[in-house]
């Protein structure tokens, strides 16, 4: 298979010409003026990306002796701190941030931990486990998934936590061969479904050999729907609509954030953060395809105040993003 290659919408300045002295002095001027200029706060954050916003942080510190999240914190409130602050966690520390949040809310948000561990590499779940108990938590995630979920979904979780998803390239037909009838036998083939089978292979095989058993297995998505319920099989299908084709699925997810009776703001700021530097612009394109209608004109319809406009200034790519510091 070529190589595929996505592009996010926030590219941060050009290496040669970044200096973190400037957006610095830029957020604190902002920030002490009476009543907080935060059409320059997005204009700040949205020029630089995650890497450059760390640099900007530690220099903040440097120049002004103040901590640049607590003074954000400070200044800002609503969805828009929110994604002001999402925006300054490195990917991984968000990620384990999103977690976390799903869990310790007044209900876990269950799609919330499928969503993430369902769409990790191996190494990226691996850093997420150290950043959660080293950085932030000081206790194990599994443990705390452990806590709040149980049954076959808990299964899944703890599989996809393993880190240990085959991540070689190629394919043994044989083997995917012997996948599609396990999985035939597991399901419809039997009285009761055998979740145990579904979960080894869903979890445990490459990306590569799943695509190669759903294009095998006439209807995989029907079976798992008449097969399965409840957050068992939003994880199954989960899996199985990420490995068909990323990018289709997370357009679903972002149609997901805006659906029901109020936007679902947590899940779209995860969406939006986690995919702004690695493809959130072919992201835009597929929704506009499938759902003729732009990821932009949908946010316009869902968010307003600052929070919408720095989603906005997020989702829509511009050349002005990569202005060099002056």
């Amino acid at each position: 298979m070529a190589a595929v290659y996505h592009e996010g919408t926030i590219k941060g300045v050009e290496p040669d010409t970044f200096n973190a002295e400037k957006p610095a002095e830029r957020l604190r001027t902002a920030m002490k003026k009476l009543g907080t200029d935060e059409s320059e706060i997005i204009k700040v954050l949205c020029e630089h990306n995650n890497y450059q916003r760390q640099l900007i942080k530690t220099m903040y510190k440097t120049m002004y002796g103040r901590d640049l999240v607590e003074d954000l914190e400070s200044e800002l409130s609503g969805h828009f701190e929110e994604l002001c602050l999402g925006l300054m966690m490195p990917s991984r520390c968000f990620d384990a941030y999103c977690l976390r949040h799903a869990m310790k809310r007044i209900g876990t948000k269950e799609i919330v931990l499928t969503d993430i561990l369902a769409s990790r590499s191996n190494c990226e779940i691996q850093e997420i486990k150290q950043v959660y108990k080293n950085d932030l938590y000081q206790v194990e995630l599994e443990d705390d998934i452990k806590s709040d979920v149980s049954g076959d979904y808990l299964r899944v979780l703890i599989g996809l936590l393993q880190a240990n998803r085959d991540d070689t390239q190629s394919v043994d037909v044989t083997l995917v061969d012997k996948d599609v009838q396990d999985l035939k036998e597991a399901g419809i083939n039997q009285t009761g479904t055998d979740e145990d089978t579904f979960t080894r292979i869903l979890v445990r095989r490459s990306i590569p050999h799943l695509r190669e058993v759903f294009e095998k297995y006439d209807n995989l998505e029907g079976a798992v729907i008449s097969e399965t319920s409840g957050d068992l099989q939003k994880a199954y299908l989960s899996i199985y609509r990420y490995v068909k084709d990323p990018l289709e699925y997370y357009a679903g997810c972002f149609r997901e954030s805006f659906s029901g009776p109020g936007t679902d703001d947590e899940r779209l700021i995860q969406l939006v953060v986690s995919h702004s530097e690695i493809d959130l612009k072919d992201i835009s394109l597929v929704y506009q395809r499938i759902y003729k209608q732009s990821l932009t004109e949908a946010i316009q319809d869902e968010c307003r105040g600052d929070y919408g406009k720095l989603i906005l200034k997020i989702v829509t790519p511009g050349d002005d993003a990569c202005t060099p510091e002056s």
